[in-house]
């Protein structure tokens, strides 16, 4: 592959994703960045889109524009995602349904149509995000948990589907990382997730990138349906 590789990631306006974006741009990628607010980060091939990926609609749009302008969708990265850290008793429906909307809804919805591009061309990288709270049973999290779980059903599913297409998909567990999501979590429970890792350290950019990379490898094409845990269960 010679051309540069197009590159989608939701989720960019902060956080993971906007680390991402720079990274990948950096390594020579094409990336088309999707949030709901707009990003600081400006890049020759950075495309900022605004876009709630729980709209169907919005989906649509920028699966249609990056096709109509590149001719191509080589990688999707879905790290867009929200969570709540509170007891049951105190989730409204509201918040769980927004939960779902976008962690489990968005991730389909940007699958299913990278997919449909990738599938032209025979080859794709899918990588979804699941979490600790799922294997770990995180109390506070029940909501947050169950999306997760959703997801990774979700990514084992749609790799056998798209693996005629020469499509992999697989999910990757961040370790525990100071992140937005996180940085109103007490200190001392991050210290309780951390022991319960294997690895008992925060994790690094270079921790998520440097798995992020072997997925989407051309040659990691026999890898596919599988979660990893950094960090290790």
């Amino acid at each position: 592959m010679n051309e540069k590789q197009v590159m989608i990631i939701t989720g960019t306006s902060r956080g993971i994703g906007r680390m991402l974006a720079e990274y990948y741009c950096n390594k020579g990628y094409i990336v088309f960045g999707g949030s709901r607010e707009i990003s600081d980060f400006t890049h020759p091939d950075y495309h900022n889109w605004i876009i709630d990926i729980r709209i169907e609609k919005f989906v649509l749009d920028l699966i249609r524009d990056v096709k109509d302008e590149f001719g191509r969708i080589d990688i999707l990265i879905n790290n867009a995602g929200i969570g709540t850290m509170n007891h049951s008793f105190f989730i409204p429906s509201t918040m769980a349904e927004k939960i779902f909307a976008t962690n489990v809804i968005g991730t389909f919805l940007m699958s299913r149509e990278a997919a449909k591009v990738m599938s032209k061309r025979k080859y794709g990288r899918i990588i979804n995000f699941a979490s600790f709270a799922v294997p770990f049973k995180l109390e506070g999290e029940a909501i947050y948990a169950a999306s997760k779980a959703a997801v990774i059903t979700l990514t084992e599913i749609l790799a056998r589907e798209y693996a005629p297409y020469n499509i992999t998909v697989n999910a990757i567990s961040p370790p525990a990382m100071r992140t937005d999501l996180t940085k109103g979590v007490p200190e001392e429970k991050m210290q309780k997730l951390l022991q319960r890792q294997a690895i008992h350290r925060y994790g690094y950019a270079n921790d998520i990138t440097n798995t992020i990379d072997f997925l989407i490898n051309p040659m990691s094409e026999m890898i596919t349906g599988q979660t990893i845990y950094m960090g290790g269960l």
